[in-house]
């Protein structure tokens, strides 16, 4: 029996002195030759030796309420001739969570949670078969199958389980799909599902050591990386001298690495890799892999996959050479379940030219249709590699081709003209792509009425008549649009948050801020004197420094000077002299001033930035919590359909790479902050209590109908806004308000929560259709995750894989647009009000200061 339970510990990846049982299995069946894998741990049993405090806890709840039910599934059943005692089948224990709470929304959340248990060992198939299954395999829970489960649950016992789980359920909630993934990982290659190997994939994206490898490699991997957990610190996993035969990656917990003679010379924690070495030279191993910690979990890449998948990568790679040079490097798409790519070879890197040329030649002129993006993505970021006046330099370069001397053949003007023909339709997809922003560049412009004139005069080009006529068409269109909007002028008011326009009334829908639009602004030196400025939002920190000093008399050089904002909170962030759109980009309470480098410590806020900015008073209880939700989507729709996907990449790399502005990017993501602080400033402002467990009850309604209306940035702002310190330390309010308010919460930080990388909301978000407004500040995260854990120029070509990561964030943006808004209004009572209010809010963006208005409306309790 104790060689039984060994062997089921060491299958599963866990138990004492594995190696040593490795190299004693091996010498029992095989004294010339070891097998290149280990066993995969088995899916159906725990990863730990026991059961961690809180998910027994859980357990113990669970099963109190599934026994005190009198129609409860776990009954005792009769199985081969044998009773099983207290047991269930795994779909009536899926029915009987999905009823117990409203968090729980489907049946493949309930499965697993329960799953979440049996992976430590609270609960078990009754054969330690299976691990958890929606299906009629039969389980049980520990203590039931150990014999200590006592009694019939006591009303106390009933009462008490009942409260911990309306306290706790949230957090197996959250374990669900962390167990889930690990269950997978545990199968065999050819059990997993390609819904399973997708998940396991989009897991992948996210791991550091695998951040350098191609998305196709990943894709492989997913089929066969394996989870292994450790349950004891000092377990040695391989020993210095031994064969290679594994790669791993540490998910969780830490290893020391131990060589003869000199003892530990390293420990590797979560994201690192290590084992790699021994598999690429065939070369036994170099040091000694001890765990740190307890319960250590890790990734493994048996040595017959890495060799087939990873070590001979340049296998799968076609590499051209000019001039003896790497031009452009395509690796091989790797066929996927289900898919089918009419490219064999996608574009990893290359020199600008090179991969416009191979563009060109593959991606257009012909019915080609297939999953390879490779030609979005270039439109999309060119910008970064290849600059729009070499873009359109090149392209002309090609369409006149045939303007030397020198007859041709049949077969050369065949050519010739084809190339013109996809020439014209890569303009065509450009403008289609980006919209406005290719019309913005002059010579972008002069090169699409070139491409009229001669489609015009060349009979053989007569076919693209139609696609010449629809760019000219949008062009004019484009033009018409920037000459009636000419002159806009915005304001920057010094106690106003909101950037608006110079009119005075409300800003008109979907007006897009533009680089040559002025604004108007203040700025301030060290003793507060302020001078007002009026510049073109393109206008550089080194021009408005210089202007200000001169206007407020600091009778001081500019390089002596510089531009500094200051935050409310006493934070003071210093601006590049090339750095443009100013001030668009201060925080909410912000200021600009202008000061002495050596001054620049004793700059202080002006007394009002602590205070509130310039609102409207309104009543909340008066407005419709619905009518509210409806004109916020309205108005933050309006600002995002503003936001052009090149701003996005002129954040990340710096708006002074491109001398271009993202003005507004930065309002959007102001509008962001401006709705979370206002909910902390109207809770915090409200001294009576009755009032505020009012409000408190209208802000989750409210983010409820966001979460409906799809404006899930203004739902991520109320959440993160209900969920700052200064509201959630208010005990007093929180318990007063429903229990169905409180669940209701707890089922929105849920989706907010950012553990996995933000796994719960993209999960629900990569179900919506479109019209819908993402979180913006998870867009940009992955858009900076992107450029900094990749070269943007590998060995002097572009690293294309970088560029093919931001694509697909940047068509995020091109999706949630791509249909228009048309939320049905509700009653508008007081539609114009609730427009001037809700543009216009009341905040406090010191967070020193909500927390002491926090303290005094509800003091903190004496123990």
């Amino acid at each position: 029996m104790n060689d039984i339970i060994t062997s089921c510990k060491f299958k599963n990846g866990f138990g004492p002195n594995t190696q040593q049982q490795q190299q004693q299995q091996q010498s029992n069946s095989s004294p010339t030759k070891r097998p290149l894998s280990p066993d995969h741990p088995n899916p159906a049993l725990p990863i730990t030796e026991s059961p961690s405090p809180a998910m027994n806890r859980m357990g113990l709840a669970l099963r109190t309420l599934l026994v005190a039910d009198n129609s409860s599934c776990l009954k005792d059943r009769k199985v081969s001739g044998k009773l099983i005692r207290k047991c269930a089948p795994g779909t009536e224990f899926v029915d009987w969570l999905v009823n117990l709470s409203s968090i729980v929304h489907t049946r493949a959340q309930a499965a697993g949670m329960w799953q979440a248990l049996l992976e430590e060992g609270i609960l078990s198939h009754v054969n330690k078969e299976q691990p958890f299954k929606d299906k009629c395999f039969l389980y049980r829970f520990r203590v039931d199958e150990e014999g200590t489960a006592g009694g019939s649950p006591s009303a106390d016992d009933i009462n008490a389980a009942n409260e911990h789980i309306r306290e706790n359920l949230s957090t197996l909630f959250q374990r669900g799909p962390d167990a889930t993934l690990r269950m997978i990982l545990r199968k065999p290659s050819h059990e997993r599902t390609p819904e399973e190997l997708e998940l396991v994939f989009e897991e992948l994206l996210h791991i550091a050591a695998l951040s350098h490898l191609s998305t196709s490699i990943k894709r492989e991997l997913s089929s066969i990386i394996v989870f292994e957990a450790h349950a004891q610190a000092g377990t040695i996993l391989f020993s210095q001298g031994d064969e290679g035969r594994s790669w791993y990656i540490i998910l969780k917990g830490s290893v020391d690495v131990v060589i003869h003679g000199k003892g530990t010379v390293a420990t590797l924690k979560s994201g690192d890799d290590f084992g790699k070495l021994a598999l690429i030279n065939d070369a036994p191993r170099a040091a000694t892999i001890v765990l740190k910690e307890n319960n250590c979990h890790l990734l493994r890449v048996d040595k017959e996959h890495f060799n087939r998948i990873l070590r001979d990568v340049e296998a799968n790679t076609l590499r051209l050479q000019e001039h003896g040079k790497d031009v452009l490097v395509l690796e091989r798409v790797a066929k996927q379940r289900g898919q089918h790519s009419a490219f064999k070879y996608t574009v990893m890197s290359g020199t600008p030219s090179k991969m416009l040329e191979h563009l060109l030649e593959t991606r257009l002129g012909g019915q080609i249709s297939g999953v390879d993006p490779f030609l979005d993505d270039f439109l999309l970021t060119h910008i970064v590699f290849m600059p729009v006046v070499q873009l359109v330099d090149e392209l002309a370069n090609y369409f006149h081709c045939d303007s030397h001397d020198g007859s041709q053949t049949p077969e050369e003007r065949d050519y010739i003209i084809n190339f013109k023909k996809r020439v014209i339709q890569f303009m065509q997809k450009w403008v289609m792509a980006v919209r406005h922003a290719a019309f913005d560049e002059p010579s972008v412009c002069d090169f699409i009425e070139d491409l009229a004139a001669e489609v015009e005069a060349d009979p053989e080009l007569q076919e693209e008549t139609s696609i010449i006529h629809n760019i000219l068409t949008q062009m004019a269109r484009y033009q018409d649009d920037r000459n009636q909007n000419a002159g806009q002028k915005w304001k920057l008011p010094p106690n106003g948050q909101p950037i608006c326009l110079f009119s005075g009334n409300i800003t008109p829908s979907k007006t897009v801020i533009r680089p040559d639009d002025d604004i108007i602004f203040r700025v301030y030196c060290a003793d507060h004197t302020y001078c007002t400025l009026r510049f073109p939002l393109h206008t550089t920190a080194e021009i408005i420094k210089a202007c200000a000093a001169d206007k407020l008399q600091l009778n001081r050089g500019p390089e002596d000077l510089c531009l500094v904002e200051v935050k409310s909170n006493g934070e003071r962030s210093v601006f590049k002299d090339n750095d443009v759109s100013i001030p668009t980009g201060l925080s909410l309470n912000g200021r600009l001033f202008v000061s002495v480098k050596d001054h620049i410590d004793g700059l202080t806020p002006l007394p009002e930035q602590e205070g509130p900015t310039e609102g409207i008073d309104m009543d909340l209880e008066m407005l419709s919590t619905k009518e509210l939700a409806y004109h916020i989507t309205i108005f933050d729709w309006d600002l995002f359909w503003a936001v052009h996907e090149y701003e996005l990449l002129y954040h990340t790399f710096g708006r002074h790479h491109f001398g271009k502005i993202t003005a507004n990017l930065d309002v959007f993501l102001r509008r962001f902050n401006e709705l979370q602080y206002w909910i902390v400033t109207e809770m915090v402002s409200t001294s009576s209590m009755s009032k505020r467990v009012g409000l408190l009850r209208k802000f989750i309604k409210l983010a409820a109908y966001c979460k409906e209306y799809q404006n899930l940035n203004a739902f991520f702002a109320i959440v993160m806004g209900l969920s700052n310190m200064a509201v959630s330390r208010l005990q007093q309010t929180w318990e007063k308000i429903p229990s169905k308010f409180r669940k209701l919460y707890q089922e929105f930080e849920a989706l907010i929560d950012p553990s996995r990388n933000h796994r719960a909301y993209r999960v629900f978000v990569g179900k919506l259709q479109p019209p819908l407004i993402p979180f913006m500040p998870l867009l940009l995260k992955d858009m900076t995750f992107a450029h900094e854990g990749n070269k943007t120029s590998i060995d002097g070509l572009v690293n294309f894989e970088k560029m093919h990561m931001m694509a697909q964030t940047m068509r995020t943006l091109r999706f949630c647009r791509s249909r228009s808004l048309g939320l049905d209004p509700p009653s508008p009572k007081s539609e114009g009000e609730v427009r001037s209010f809700i543009s216009c809010l009341r905040v406090i963006d010191n967070q020193r200061v909500l927390t002491a208005m926090s303290q005094k409306i509800e003091p903190t309790r004496k123990i």
